[in-house]
């Protein structure tokens, strides 16, 4: 059953019961009735710490683990009911809906793998989720140091002070917009910075700083820690902000005109509006003729930014150029949560009881993990869209006297077979044929 929900999440994503439905377009003798498919849901979730941690071991020993960087980062799902429950709940949606929503959280390693993830709360905050993670981590999976990598959500005192109390090291994204004035300055002085060429320039510095933590008494306290701070301009990124604000102050300026400038809430567009103060009594409006507009200080104190990261770390002697190329390898993660959501379809979710949503959940981890080997042996020619529709392509039409024709093959066919050690250029095979095919695949 496991094995059918797989193959099916790849080629033909639906519901656990279309599924069943499409499970004859398989060479494989399965034979199961749709009540067992939902039974071996809840069998799926008990056993799922241990397929997790035993597909761990297999991927180790059979292909390496590289997990001196490990990369961290939450998405969340949706699901289309009304009222929240004790796992789906109201929380900020990343797709900006108001369904409840689960959140997750999946750690990466460095050869772009997924190593395992964990379902929580929709109403968690990102920030709070890689705590737990990492300790499912290091407890179950028997780690060492690791670096961890990740966006400015996880960059708070209490996952910088966990990693540093369990001898990790971590590389964090830093806002520079929203940093305090010391950092600004900085990153605004050009002394110091190295030119690169390209209109790209880097320097940094270790200063020693505070993180805010929560004590055994739990009051909130500074420390004192020394930090490596690298920060670098890119002319290329400062162009796409100025092309993403200069779109962002068009539709705050529709806003305006349209005047649908209600419920402002400080962010997207509307955080390019300003209101002016006028008369309660008469309406006169004191500084300006339009109630609302353009907010131009704030336009240009962002302006002053554009193009400059910056990118804080524990790792006081890593040259500034690894850790750069170390934070880049983030998008990875990012891409992967998209494949999740586009080709695998994880959601909607057709389950609702809180095991079922867990076993569908690994169902996805196991078939996206599926997808990256793929990508891995096939020396990452191709994207993960173009592997599952050669995949789907490869399929046999019954010809006559159990003969079955295969008449789609192209290079990455080839490429495929070579990874499954089947030769798809063979034109016609019996039904005897391929399900020796398949037992060997199995070896």
């Amino acid at each position: 059953i496991f094995q059918m929900l797989v193959y099916s999440r790849v080629l033909l994503p639906c519901s656990k019961k279309q599924s069943f439905e499409k499970m004859d377009e398989f060479f494989l003798n399965f034979d199961f009735e749709l009540t067992d498919v939902y039974r071996a849901l809840d069998y799926l979730n008990f056993y799922k710490d241990d397929l997790l941690l035993h597909i761990h071991e297999m991927v180790r020993m059979v292909y390496g683990r590289d997990m001196d960087n490990v990369y961290y980062d939450v998405t969340n799902y949706y699901f289309e009911i009304d009222e929240p429950d004790s796992l789906r709940k109201k929380g900020v949606s990343k797709e900006h809906r108001p369904n409840p929503i689960v959140q997750m959280g999946l750690l990466m390693d460095n050869s772009g793998l997924p190593i395992t993830y964990r379902l929580f709360e929709g109403n968690t905050n990102d920030c709070e989720t890689l705590m737990p993670v990492l300790d499912d981590l290091k407890d179950d999976f028997g780690l060492k140091r690791v670096i961890v990598v990740a966006d400015k959500g996880m960059n708070t005192g209490e996952n910088i002070a966990y990693n540093i109390l369990h001898k990790n090291g971590y590389i964090y994204s830093q806002t520079v917009r929203g940093a305090n004035a010391d950092l600004k300055n900085f990153v605004l002085s050009d002394e110091g910075y190295v030119q690169l060429g390209d209109g790209f320039k880097i320097k940094s510095r270790i200063v020693p700083t505070y993180i805010w933590v929560t004590n055994v008494a739990g009051k909130r306290v500074k420390v004192p820690i020394e930090q490596k701070q690298v920060v670098f301009y890119s002319a290329d990124y400062a162009k796409r902000a100025q092309y993403d604000r200069a779109k962002a102050v068009e539709k705050a300026k529709k806003l305006i005109k349209s005047n649908n400038t209600r419920k402002l809430p400080a962010k997207g567009s509307f955080k390019y509006i300003v209101s002016r103060p006028c008369d309660r009594e008469t309406g006169e409006l004191y500084e300006c003729v339009d109630l609302y507009s353009i907010d131009e200080n704030k336009i240009k104190e962002e302006e002053k930014f554009d193009g400059y990261y910056a990118i804080v770390t524990s790792e006081l002697d890593m040259p500034d150029r690894e850790i750069i190329d170390i934070y880049r390898g983030l998008w990875r993660i990012e891409e992967t949560f998209k494949i999740t959501k586009s080709e695998l379809k994880t959601r909607p979710v057709y389950v609702s009881t809180e095991e079922h949503i867990e076993a569908h959940f690994l169902i996805c981890f196991v078939s996206l993990l599926l997808l990256r080997l793929l990508e891995m042996h096939t020396e990452h020619k191709y994207s993960t869209k173009t592997l599952i529709n050669e995949l789907k392509n490869i399929t046999g039409t019954y010809v006559d006297e159990n003969y079955y024709m295969f008449d789609y093959f192209n290079e990455i066919v080839a490429d495929l077979g070579k990874v499954a050690g089947v030769n798809f250029s063979k034109r016609f095979m019996t039904l005897g044929e391929i399900k020796k095919i398949i037992a060997q695949t199995k070896k």
